[in-house]
């Protein structure tokens, strides 16, 4: 009897240790993934600043939305990244009539952007031989497209202008191609009045900056914590791109 009781009591032992272990394995898996995700979503972020201050020193032409913040820039006296922050915070604040969710890579992309932009303005100088502006304009659009891949395959909210665009396009009927476009444009226009650089950058960001965010997407790809596979880039790259 005492042999038996020894052994059922020692397999119930082993049988608890095995479950614990397997909670204990879990947990540090679901935290594991998303230690992750937060690094993705802040380096993302960080390189997203940093590479557009790269097409800001090369002189050349940037990105649509940033025309509109170095024209607003230009005529306020306050620093792009101050700029960045303060029309991402406006923008979000649309969101609330178009019944728009932040989350916190919404909140993250207001905040960390404009000061990664302004930390790199400070340390990289002004460009004026060719043979540094063109690098510099190279290089600061595929990091871009590297950036946006960390920033949305982190799964963290969609930034303020992504969700504009898709908050317009659920309320409106309109397609998100158009909206974009619309969107785009404006700014675009708006910020070249205001004094905003639009040159060849900007034709090369528009037409490099899909191929490079989808390739990004896959490369960067988070799977689910339970191991799964996700696809992050299903659709098309122009509903997961960031648009400053």
């Amino acid at each position: 009897m005492d042999d038996i009781l020894h052994q059922a009591t020692g397999c119930h032992a082993s049988v608890h240790f095995h479950h614990r272990g397997h909670v204990l394995a879990r947990y540090s898996s679901r935290h594991g993934h998303l230690a992750r995700r937060l690094i993705q979503l802040y380096a993302g972020l960080a390189l997203y600043g940093a590479s557009s201050a790269l097409l800001v020193r090369s002189g050349l032409g940037l990105e649509p939305w940033n025309v509109l913040h170095q024209g607003l820039s230009e005529r306020t006296g306050l620093s792009m990244g101050v700029v960045l922050t303060l029309v991402g915070a406006a923008v979000l604040l649309l969101w609330i009539p178009l019944r728009q969710r932040p989350g916190l890579g919404t909140v993250s992309n207001v905040l960390v952007i404009g000061a990664a932009m302004d930390a790199t303005l400070a340390v990289v100088p002004d460009a004026h031989a060719v043979a540094v502006r063109v690098p510099l304009m190279a290089a600061g659009i595929v990091l871009n497209g590297a950036a946006t891949g960390l920033y949305i395959a982190a799964r963290f909210g969609p930034g303020p202008r992504d969700g504009l665009m898709t908050g317009l396009h659920r309320r409106t009927g309109v397609s998100v191609r158009l909206v974009r476009t619309a969107i785009e444009i404006t700014v675009v226009v708006t910020g070249f009045v205001l004094g905003g650089t639009v040159g060849v950058g900007t034709l090369l960001y528009a037409v490099a900056i899909g191929p490079l965010a989808q390739l990004f997407l896959r490369v960067f790809a988070v799977p689910p914590a339970s191991g799964g596979s996700t696809v992050v880039a299903a659709g098309p790259p122009r509903r997961a791109i960031l648009r400053r």
